[in-house]
């Protein structure tokens, strides 16, 4: 987005992001369309804190995009927006079947007197960065790769709600986080960030996965929150993945499992501190 500030900036106008909500998969492949990466409150702010004036989240229907190219440049970009510069990645498209693309974009620029910049791919280690290889990291659980394809650490939010308090039974009480509306990584065991409502963080090692030590299948995500007491019950949570620490394995014993749980907070601790400056 520093590109759009800054053509804002030479043009002597305001930055915008313009976006589709929902995204058009949601509408005309809503079976492929994966979770978001970013849930919606987060990225406003995010779209906020790089600098941009305004984000317009703009109503998708099918009607709407079903439109050619050539007529939502006409009607959108230049009537309604009046935009004076345009900036893109190497592989948008736009329009029915996706034909507002490449040269037609070029061309349709030119013939509106809009400024145009194409932003180059960025490849990290060999890596284009995008949607799809930002899911597949996580989707592997390499939390610390996804990180580097984000420029942040991948988070998730949502409201504690009350679990099984088997935690609590064990002395290692947990936070359950009711039904986050992002992409979440691989089953696993991983180091995190906790950043509370009131402004405190902490680390906290998350079990994103069931229980099967106790014979418990279904997906839960249960956070122990280190160097924390208190009432998290009804309030929002966020967690930042650090590092993935272990998979998910059963413990002959609830014995073997209290070892292992210990050295798995001593893991949290070394993670959170290595990306703490992240």
């Amino acid at each position: 987005m520093a590109q759009t500030v800054a053509m804002a900036k030479r043009k002597n106008a305001p930055s915008l992001v313009f976006t589709f909500s929902p995204a058009p998969v949601n509408i005309l492949r809503p079976e492929y369309a994966p979770a978001p990466l970013v849930d919606a409150d987060t990225k406003r702010a995010l779209i906020a804190r790089a600098g941009i004036d305004a984000l317009i989240e703009f109503p998708t229907t099918r009607e709407f995009l079903n439109q050619s190219a050539d007529t939502f440049f006409r009607d959108v970009v230049v009537s309604r927006l009046a935009a004076v510069g345009l900036v893109e990645g190497a592989n948008f498209s736009f329009g029915r079947g996706r034909e507002g693309s490449g040269d037609r974009l070029v061309a349709l620029a030119s013939q509106f007197n809009v400024a145009l910049e194409i932003v180059a791919p960025i490849a990290i280690d060999g890596y284009v960065v995008s949607s799809s290889e930002i899911r597949r990291a996580l989707d592997a659980g390499d939390v610390r790769f996804a990180a580097r394809l984000l420029g942040r650490r991948h988070a998730i939010s949502g409201l504690v709600a009350h679990g099984e308090a088997r935690g609590r039974a064990l002395g290692y009480p947990t936070a359950n986080l009711d039904n986050p509306s992002v992409f979440l990584p691989q089953n696993a065991l991983y180091a995190a960030i906790a950043k509370l409502d009131d402004g405190q963080t902490r680390p906290a090692a998350i079990n994103l996965g069931g229980n099967p030590t106790f014979g418990v299948k279904q997906r839960k995500i249960e956070a122990h929150i280190l160097d924390f007491s208190g009432d998290l019950y009804g309030k929002p949570l966020t967690l930042e993945f650090c590092a993935k620490i272990r998979d998910i394995e059963k413990f002959p014993d609830k014995e073997s499992l209290l070892r292992q749980m210990a050295r798995d907070l001593d893991e949290t601790r070394r993670f959170v501190k290595e990306t703490q400056t992240f």
